[in-house]
């Protein structure tokens, strides 16, 4: 145990050593001090008539998100549809069929990643890299300026504007994305990751048979799948496949990747408001959070099943669906990283958790992945947070809420209540629907608690744009894919809209000078009340439903009956 607990905190301990500069960094990118691709820019955006420097309203530049993403949608959606009619096909697989086009075309520019198929028996090399590893670009590059966006807002004084979307996801590709992407896929290559445009490769088996084993342009994806916390593997297994990870050294390099640019983004965030305190309590929230998410998820793995403690050595903890190669301390950190991070990848089987294991994974996703969460949206995501806590301390005070100088009013209040309902209508509604209409029954592969997990965990991770499930589940039918899809749709923008909104109210705030009655969103004090409203927020929406799936799962393994 005290090995797996270094191991912890050697990873916690590289993350803040790489997340620190890089987001200072960041915040120079979107600030504009750092313009040393400002012609490649200009080059880029000359022709569509932009100006890198033109600031948008609120409202024109959430229409320019929207236009830019309903745009990818229809170009991913007629490359996976016509995939048979386009090249670099060498393994001559059909077009998707409509309805799962549909979904993987939402899913990925959602940044979302759910995959109902198989990449590897399913996808031509077109459709992984011009269709799906460009998405993965620019899906992230989208939560990323509006991150931005949404800093300058909140930091703003009396002004429109919150930027220029199209120059934000420019320069976040170009600046951030691109380049770390490129040394990641260089690093990956290196661990063994293949590479290359060959369809598949043969292999002689120890029983003297032959083995088709499939290829592909892989570490190009997989970099940016973890750093764009896309989370759609090549293959069908995601990161438990050895060409997606192939050693211990890919290993800790991905989860590293996973959270880097969020984690970064606390620090971006303090520099932008010009307070660097404010991003270091966002950071110590979302770290506290983790923290216990990890301790929980280790020890649910670490105690198994009673029934297999009886076969087994005790000591082993549940290893089922775990890789042996990484164990179980690695397993658990990359569930909760990934959970965590609205990415979605996996390097063990989430569906073979324990049950109150795969609670804490479930219920990371539920609280709107706001510990670090994805590449910029759960910086937003915690803001809304942040707005309610500040808003419950100053009822509890009696005093007017104020964040950074400026007074929090009722249209942003509802605004952020609004927007937290966004999660339990995709979880929880969803499901109810597909449980009423009789289409969960015949796709949920457990019987019991545990066949509710599985349904309650894929509308959690549709709406909370993760895409990893419980992998017993099988959402390759036209209703889920089709409720999957709105979910993600509802998840992503239902988000993104309203926070951009709230950024627009408050640059046209004036901003008063701290006094003795502030409240200050800075301190130890705030950064506990803040924990607390997300877990009681999270508890109140869901403890419910929960008890009926993992935690009456728990209660029946404990008594000796499995489902």
């Amino acid at each position: 145990m005290s090995n797996d607990l270094i191991q912890a905190a050697l990873y916690a301990a590289l993350l803040v050593a790489i997340a620190v500069p890089l987001g200072l960094y960041m915040a120079k990118v979107f600030s504009g001090e750092l313009r040393f691709l400002a012609p490649v820019e200009r080059a880029i955006l000359a022709p569509a008539g932009v100006s890198a420097d033109a600031g948008q309203h609120w409202s024109r530049y959430a229409l320019s998100l929207i236009a830019f993403n309903a745009a990818g949608f229809l170009v991913l959606f007629f490359i996976l549809r016509f995939q048979h009619l386009l090249p670099l096909n060498p393994q001559g697989f059909d077009g998707v069929p409509a309805h799962l086009a549909f979904n993987t075309a939402i899913s990925f520019v959602t940044n979302t990643n759910w995959q109902s198929y198989g990449g590897e028996t399913t996808l031509s090399h077109l459709s992984q890299m011009a269709g799906l590893t460009t998405q993965n670009f620019v899906s992230a590059a989208t939560g990323m300026a509006a991150a931005a966006a949404v800093a300058r807002g909140f930091a703003g004084r009396q002004i429109s504007s919150i930027g220029n979307f199209w120059s934000d996801l420019t320069r976040s590709t170009l600046y951030i994305l691109l380049p770390l992407s490129i040394v990641l896929a260089l690093a990956f290559v290196f661990t063994g990751m293949p590479q290359t445009l060959a369809a598949a490769t043969n292999a002689a088996t120890l029983e003297g048979g032959q083995q088709t084993i499939a290829l592909g342009p892989v570490a190009s994806q997989i970099a940016i799948k973890q750093l764009g916390t896309n989370g759609g593997g090549f293959f069908n297994v995601n990161s438990a496949h050895p060409f997606e990870n192939p050693t211990a050294i890919s290993n800790l390099i991905s989860m590293l990747a996973i959270l880097a640019i969020p984690v970064a983004f606390c620090f971006t965030y303090g520099r932008m408001v010009g307070d660097r305190r404010q991003g270091i309590a966002l950071f110590a929230a979302m770290g506290v959070v983790l923290i216990i998410a990890f301790a929980a998820l280790y020890a649910a793995e670490r105690s198994g099943n009673p029934l297999h403690a009886a076969l087994a050595d005790p000591a082993a903890g549940n290893m089922e669906g775990k890789e042996t190669r990484f164990g179980i301390v690695n397993s658990v950190l990359w569930a909760v990283v990934t959970t965590a991070a609205s990415n979605g990848s996996v390097n063990a089987m989430h569906d073979s958790l324990t049950p109150l294991g795969g609670l804490v994974a479930m219920l990371n996703i539920q609280l709107g992945e706001v510990i670090y969460g994805g590449v910029g949206v759960g910086l937003t995501g915690m803001l809304l947070f942040v707005i309610l806590t500040v808003f419950l301390a100053g009822l509890m005070v009696g005093r007017t809420p104020e964040y950074l100088g400026k007074k929090i009013e009722a249209r942003e209040v509802k605004l952020a209540a609004l927007t937290l309902m966004i999660m339990p209508i995709g979880a929880l509604v969803f499901p109810a629907l597909a449980l009423v209409a009789g289409a969960a029954q015949s796709s949920i592969q457990d019987a019991g608690p545990h066949g509710l997990s599985e349904l309650l965990y894929a509308y959690a991770s549709a709406t909370g744009n993760n895409g990893s499930a419980f992998a017993g589940f099988n959402a390759n039918v036209t209703w889920h894919n089709a409720f999957l899809g709105l979910a993600m749709l509802l998840g992503r923008f239902g988000y993104l809209i309203p926070i951009l909104a709230i950024a627009g109210s408050f640059a046209t705030k004036k901003a008063a000078a701290p006094s003795a009655g502030t409240f200050p969103t800075h301190g130890p004090v705030f950064v506990i009340l803040l924990v607390v409203t997300i877990l009681v927020v999270g508890a109140l929406t869901f403890l419910p439903v929960l008890a009926l799936g993992p935690i009456a799962e728990h209660v029946s393994m404990i008594a000796g009956r499995t489902f």
